[in-house]
């Protein structure tokens, strides 16, 4: 039984977009069937033009899809990812997840699996409570919120088992085999639960 897994991220200088692409990479090699994409960016030009970081990542990532509603209505699993702005995800994460409105009141967001990764500028910047307000849209949606906790050992080392974080120094730390690790480690757990969740619901 093939996992359809959507991963849906916002990324402005390339650190989340980074991430993204690895657990696409690690979910497709555990034969799932993956859909990467990003929300619809908010910030106007000028601003995207002003950081040269930011524009580059901006036309690197012109070919990823933008994620829609019914992305979500089809994935079994979903994995969001975000900077944090303030303690928080993205406006652009947040407005996309506002639009799942219409899903939510259908029961369609019910009994699937979340999960969600994110990074910082700095040190506890605000990694665990991104994820932890993120997930509180994950209770209301009904969904299963799966995390990686400490099922691995190597996750001794990255430390974070709401999910995978990085901190990116304000682009001086380029995501490194930790984080790789980390998110690699997240998938599979991801991609292993939803097979047996689907598994069970359907016996």
């Amino acid at each position: 039984m093939s996992i359809k897994l959507a991963i849906v991220y916002y990324s402005s200088t390339g650190t989340i977009t980074e991430i993204a692409k690895e657990m696409a990479e690690t979910a497709e090699k555990a034969g799932a069937e993956v859909r990467l994409l990003k929300a619809a960016e908010l910030a106007p030009q000028a601003a995207i033009d002003s950081n040269p970081a930011w524009a580059a990542n901006h036309a690197a990532t012109a070919d990823i899809p933008v994620a829609t509603p019914a992305d979500v209505e089809w994935a079994d699993a979903v994995i969001f990812g975000t900077p944090t702005r303030f303690g928080n995800m993205s406006s652009q994460l947040k407005q996309f997840i506002d639009t799942l409105g219409g899903l939510w009141a259908q029961g369609k967001l019910a009994d699937k699996v979340y999960s969600g990764f994110v990074s910082t500028a700095t040190s506890h910047g605000g990694q665990e409570s991104t994820l932890l307000a993120l997930y509180n849209s994950i209770h209301h949606f009904g969904g299963i919120v799966v995390t990686p906790g400490y099922t691995d050992p190597a996750k001794f080392v990255d430390g974070n088992p709401y999910g995978t974080s990085h901190v990116d120094a304000q682009g001086n730390n380029p995501v490194n085999d930790t984080t790789r690790t980390a998110a690699r480690i997240q998938t599979e757990r991801v991609i292993k639960l939803t097979a047996a969740l689907n598994s069970g619901l359907a016996g």
